[in-house]
């Protein structure tokens, strides 16, 4: 640990983010041995994915953004929840003109979303997710680029609490990797297409740590804008996606116990590690 305490942060959100997309792959791996999977199991999954993304979205995100802004001059405890409101209303904003505009194709749905498309059906599945993986992936770049400014403590500290983010995110990647490959395998895409297309959804989450490091050190003074930002789209996903896809198919308890046991797990990981 204490090497990569020493890294460029661009460097962290570049190694954090391919171990999320690592995860993501192994999901989409089961498709190589099996072609179905537990719809029970998936369900909870997926519940424990929009767990994890909500502990993230706050304990992450939102309450660093606050701090943030009542430590700052221009804002001052008195206007400490402005940064953290205008970025957060931003980031779902943001997400829900993509989600618009983009094409794409949810799994168990029979028409797709977006502007019309001729594109194929497993190109948009893939979509679906690549979409939903890009606010993930800003989140663990624009966490790491936190720690940019800081040394001693405080700095080890932000990374880890950036650690913690990057692990949750990897944790909830397992199931959407799967979420990905099974769908395009029933599809009747072979086996290794279907894996290639699951992690290939993923790609997106270095590209966007990165630029997310890289922005919030050349320009500081939208770091808690940034971090709310994420949220805002983050929390975007679990609503519109996550939750009723995991209640989708009955398994209400199920998947709500599994929410449960993610938030629990998020919220565990980053208090233990920031």
């Amino acid at each position: 640990m204490e090497w990569f305490i020493h890294l460029n942060p661009v460097l962290q959100a570049l190694l954090a983010t391919l171990f999320t997309w690592s995860v993501t792959a192994l999901g989409a791996a089961l498709v190589v041995f099996t072609r179905t999977i537990s719809q029970r199991y998936l369900d909870a999954a997926l519940g424990m994915a929009a767990g994890v993304m909500t502990a993230a979205s706050f304990w992450s995100l939102l309450a660093p953004s606050i701090e943030m802004a009542a430590a700052s001059p221009l804002y001052g405890p008195p206007l400490r929840w402005l940064p953290a409101l205008v970025g957060f209303l931003l980031g779902a904003i943001m997400l829900r003109i993509a989600d618009r505009l983009l094409p794409h194709l949810h799994p168990d749905l029979a028409e797709a979303e977006g502007l019309p498309s001729r594109w194929r059906r497993s190109t948009l599945l893939v979509l679906a997710i690549t979409l939903h993986n890009i606010p993930e992936g800003l989140a663990v770049g624009v966490a790491f680029g936190a720690a940019a400014g800081l040394s001693g403590a405080e700095r080890t500290a932000q990374i880890g609490a950036a650690v913690a983010l990057a692990i949750g995110i990897g944790l909830q990647n397992f199931p959407e990797g799967m979420a990905v490959a099974f769908p395009l395998r029933c599809e009747g895409l072979s086996r290794w297409r279907a894996f290639h297309y699951g992690q290939l959804s993923a790609v997106v989450e270095p590209i966007a740590g990165v630029l997310g490091a890289a922005l919030v050190i050349a320009r500081s003074a939208i770091l808690p804008y940034a971090m709310a930002f994420a949220a805002g789209a983050m929390i975007f996903v679990v609503v519109e996606e996550l939750i009723p896809e995991s209640q989708r198919h009955g398994n209400v308890d199920l998947a709500t116990l599994g929410a449960i046991g993610g938030f629990a797990i998020m919220m565990t990981l980053d208090v233990a590690l920031g």
